[in-house]
């Protein structure tokens, strides 16, 4: 199979794959991957590739970029290894990917026709740790650098050290700057030396700046000295640098732990996101050679439909039709050299390998692959020098190789077969080989140019003759691959074509057998009346194709008078509902009209009513002004001690009897119901009634208390009146209900604006017959009902 796969250039196509992989752990799965013979598992395989070749049409690449290798930082993690910021950051993006993965499988599962069950599976198996990503975020800015943000105790020890490298620049800058230091410095500068601030002092003036030597110049004459003045600064600063070390040594041992902690699910995550970079990569091949997937059967059949070379660019190959295995087990093609040949075997070699190696195939849709135990290729000029091998010894070492190997269930590909020896033996050879393998129900594919191999396929069962067009105008091959057309040699119509003169031709006509000219003729004339056939077929197609013009055209015309005739009854039942719509606002607006001029009425009567009680009321002071004031300072002699409510009373200041209804307040003041006053008056002005009075009084109370509790309802409805109007109708209303001994009772207000209920719910918070008051519950009317439990 090695020399098969390296034949065929099986290797170009998947160095082409290599390119589709996003990681290095992508590539390392795509190098293992090889033609397989279990259909089931290749069809697993091209069920992967279908799903992200559709995946990557309808939502575009998906976000594979940052997978690694981490296995040898999870190993270290799980023995309490530190790791280092470089692996840490690597396992950081790893989760990151895995994470996006997740969004991107969440936002495709939106879609309706979401089916993808193998990665979706395979993405739901990766396991997300956004804890562990940010906090390796947070904390690493790169391989190189730890964010000041890993800890609190870091970013205090790198303040210290910022403070301290300046506290010590600040007295170093002071001992150069000295113009007394000056004439002793080589140069006025800082610098550094094993890690510790130095300045550069000339050799004969090193007594001069007391301090340690750390370094001298090549030439001896500089040493740098790191003055004493700075030697317990740079120390402390030294020991911050160590903190510093220790500190970040701990963080890395933090973020380990964490890591550890997770390492099976990130070791498992490291080996899916390896498959669906893989997969993806198969995906992303398919759409770049219009692949589609081919229908895979174990019955040695093959029909290819416009496939093309998956190596040759796509907009100069003419895609070609070939089938075997069905009526015909072996296929014998015959054309000029140049012509697709080769080409042709190859592809059918090629695809058959892709689609086994669970590859979509650069064809058409329905294309059919045969599932293969084996395939051979002997293919190309295979001469050997070093072996001392002709063409015909190399071929022929091949094809004994071939026959040793062969079994049941192979495929077998031949470019020129027998060729490179004697023509007669060749061809006698070539017909041996492929009756043998006919015997053996192989499936074979050979090219030829021997004449014998045309008759041998036109007359032996289960062999088909094919060839490759050839265009004698133009000299040109069309590349085009007719099967059931045994190939024209044209070497006399080419020669005379290039200008060979006629008497050679016609001598070279009679050199060859009266058969082979007349099988020469015969397939001329089988070539002549094949393209009259394919030019009949095409003037028919044309024709096809004009009806198939005028079938739509008539479907259209068709579908156009429907939809203007539901266009017009659309367009007339709008107008109808337009004139029911009209005259129905018509009628609301009369309506509302009627309404509106009943709620005026009803204002103005509400209005004059108004005017007559403040008329009645103005009449009233004046007549208490004009009256003579001893009517109003008339005074009990004996005022009425201990009054309970119910008690008859006689009111002096109006010579009427009266019922007693709250006992006296502070102010001995006590409310009295005279008749259907109720009047507030002082107890001087009161003296009880004698028993006869008491009870005669007591029967006038009782029927007007038995009147009102059977003509009060419990409930009350105020909506459409204004503020004014309900509060005047309310107040009387809470009268009737109290004489009458309602417990609780109802006020419809209605939802609107609001400004009705909340004036209500003001006006009642003081009012002297109120015990409560509540909004509706569910089931009595809600917000736009408020309940009053009287007093």
């Amino acid at each position: 199979m090695e020399k098969t796969l390296r034949t065929l250039e099986y290797h170009k196509v998947v160095e082409i794959l290599l390119e589709k992989a996003e990681s290095n752990l992508g590539k390392e799965r795509i190098k293992g991957i090889k033609p397989l013979i279990e259909i089931e598992k290749i069809e697993y395989l091209q069920r992967q590739t279908e799903e992200a070749h559709s995946l990557l049409i309808k939502r575009g690449v998906p976000p594979l970029y940052g997978i690694h290798s981490v296995a040898p930082e999870v190993r270290r993690a799980e023995i309490g290894g530190s790791l280092t910021p470089g692996g840490l950051l690597k396992i950081a993006d790893s989760l990151r990917v895995s994470r996006g993965l997740k969004n991107y499988i969440r936002e495709t599962r939106e879609d309706k026709d979401f089916n993808y069950p193998i990665i979706e599976r395979m993405i739901n198996n990766l396991s997300s740790f956004k804890g562990i990503e940010d906090e390796i975020n947070n904390a690493i800015i790169s391989e190189n650098e730890i964010s000041d943000s890993a800890s609190s105790a870091l970013r205090s020890i790198r303040r210290q050290i910022v403070n301290k490298n300046e506290a010590v620049r600040d007295k170093l800058s002071s001992i150069i700057s000295s113009q007394s230091n000056k004439k002793y410095l080589q140069d006025s500068i800082v610098t550094m030396r094993e890690g510790r601030y130095v300045i550069p002092v000339k050799s004969e003036n090193k007594g001069n700046i007391p301090g340690l030597v750390h370094d001298m110049s090549g030439s001896g004459a500089t040493l740098f000295i790191e003055p004493m003045a700075v030697v317990q600064l740079n120390n402390e600063l030294r020991e911050l640098e160590l903190k510093e070390r220790e500190e970040i040594e701990r963080i890395l041992m933090v973020l380990s732990n964490l890591v550890a902690d997770e390492a099976e699910a990130i070791a498992n995550n490291q080996k899916i996101l390896q498959e669906l970079d893989f997969i993806f990569a198969k995906g992303k091949l398919a759409l770049e050679m219009k692949a589609t997937r081919p229908k895979l059967n174990q019955k040695g059949y093959i029909n290819i439909k416009k496939g093309r070379h998956p190596l040759l660019k796509v907009d100069k190959i003419v895609p070609i039709d070939i089938y075997i295995g069905n009526d015909f087990t072996s296929l014998v093609i015959t054309g000029p050299n140049t012509g697709g040949k080769t080409v042709t075997l190859k592809t059918v070699g090629l695809l058959s390998l892709m689609a086994q190696s669970g590859l979509h195939i650069p064809a058409d849709f329905n294309s059919e692959i045969a599932v293969f135990n084996q395939i051979f290729a002997d293919i190309g000029d295979e001469q050997s020098i070093e072996q001392s091998l002709s063409t015909f010894s190399s071929h022929m070492v091949n094809i004994v190789d071939i026959l040793a190997n062969v079994g049941y269930n192979s495929l077998i590909l031949f470019d020129e077969l027998g060729a490179g020896t004697d023509p007669t033996e060749g061809a006698a050879l070539a017909m041996s080989i492929l009756d043998h393998l006919l015997k053996l129900n192989v499936r074979t594919i050979a090219t030829t140019h021997y004449s014998q191999l045309k008759l041998y396929a036109l007359t032996t069962e289960n062999v088909k003759n094919a060839s490759v067009e050839f265009d004698v105008e133009t000299l040109s091959p069309t590349y085009n691959l007719l099967i059931g057309v045994p190939g024209k040699s044209n070497a006399f119509e080419i020669s005379k074509r290039l200008g060979l003169k006629e008497h050679i031709i016609d001598y070279a006509r009679n050199l060859i057998s009266k058969e082979n000219v007349e099988f020469e003729d015969v397939l001329q004339a089988m070539e002549k009346d094949r393209l009259a056939i394919e030019a009949n077929k095409a003037e028919a197609e044309k024709y096809r194709i004009e009806v198939e013009k005028l079938k739509d055209d008539l479907a259209r015309e068709k579908e156009k008078t429907r939809e203007s005739r539901e266009k017009t009854l659309q367009k007339a039942k709008e107008d109808a509902r337009n004139i029911l719509k009209a005259a129905k606002e018509d009628a609301d607006n009369i309506i509302e009209g009627l309404r509106s001029l009943s709620v005026e009425i009803e204002k103005e009567n509400s209005r004059k009513i108004q005017e007559a009680r403040e008329t009645l009321g103005t009449k009233l002071k004046e007549a208490e002004k004009k009256a003579s004031p001893s009517i109003f300072n008339i005074k009990s002699r004996k005022p009425p001690k201990n009054l309970k409510a119910g008690e008859t009373v006689e009111v002096l200041t109006f010579n009427q009897k009266g019922v007693v209804l709250e006992e006296p307040d502070e102010n001995q003041n006590v409310k009295v119901q005279v008749g259907i006053m109720k009047i507030s008056t002082h107890i001087s002005t009161l003296r009880r009634a004698e028993a006869e009075e008491m009870h005669k009084v007591h029967g006038s109370t009782k029927k007007i208390f038995s009147s009102k509790s059977r003509n009060v309802k419990a409930e009350i409805d105020l909506r459409g009146k204004n503020l004014d109007e309900a509060f005047l109708e309310l107040d009387k209303y809470l009268d009737d209900a109290y004489m009458a001994g309602l417990k609780e009772i109802s006020i419809i207000h209605g939802k609107g604006t609001g400004v009705l209920r909340d004036g209500i719910q003001g006006y009642l918070k003081g009012h002297r017959h109120v015990k409560t008051h509540r909004l509706g519950k569910y089931g009595e009317g809600g917000d736009g009902v408020t309940i009053v439990e009287i007093k």
